[in-house]
């Protein structure tokens, strides 16, 4: 049996980051975008890095950031993975000497596996939802626009939330989902019981 992979995003607060590493989190994903309400300063991000445990993964998002920038914050946190949601090309993606996943934003006519082979060192294809600004703005995409036999491990995110996260991964079966809003009860303010819910939703779906 395949076991999805969860991240929980924008992560904020400490006792939201112990809520999704008890909860069984397998990532948590700290914001690192100003105009965002999840953003975390470098030393909030640090204070929330240092409650993670091993084998828990700490993702940064960037989105369209100054090299300088990514520079900064992999001095100040203990990031593992970059996640980059702009309209980055590969090069400034892996320039940063880490491993990186690249943000797709689903509408119809973008062409996935074209985008894909754009981002040939990607770790994976995180698939969100096309909305004004960056972020998936906790809206469902329509999944049946993802083609078959791509390339990357996907990372399914856009509008899932505990009651369709099982539904979602029945559908897709991709190697991860990834969370925000749908577990939050107010913007950047985790939920401890709906993250429980999620993570337990995604364990019904894989058997």
């Amino acid at each position: 049996m395949a076991r999805t992979r969860i991240k929980i995003c924008g992560l904020t607060r400490a006792e939201d980051v112990r809520s999704a590493v008890e909860a069984g989190a397998d990532a948590i994903g700290l914001v690192f975008y100003p105009p965002s309400p999840r953003f975390v300063s470098f030393e909030a991000a640090a204070e929330l890095a240092a409650l993670v445990p091993p084998f828990v993964t700490i993702v940064g998002l960037f989105v369209n950031p100054e090299p300088a920038f990514v520079a900064a914050a992999l001095r100040r946190v203990p990031l593992q993975l970059l996640q980059f949601h702009g309209d980055e090309d590969e090069r400034e993606c892996a320039r940063h000497g880490r491993p990186w996943v690249k943000a797709a934003r689903v509408r119809p006519g973008v062409d996935l596996v074209e985008f894909s082979a754009c981002h040939p060192g990607a770790s994976g294809l995180l698939l969100d939802a096309f909305v004004e600004g960056y972020g998936g703005g906790g809206k469902v995409f329509d999944w049946t626009l993802i083609p078959a036999g791509l390339d990357k491990p996907l990372i399914l995110s856009g509008g899932l939330d505990p009651d369709n996260v099982g539904e979602a991964i029945r559908r897709v079966r991709p190697w991860a989902v990834d969370v925000s809003s749908g577990v939050e009860s107010g913007k950047g303010i985790k939920d401890a019981a709906r993250i429980a819910a999620f993570i337990a939703g995604v364990r019904h779906a894989d058997g």
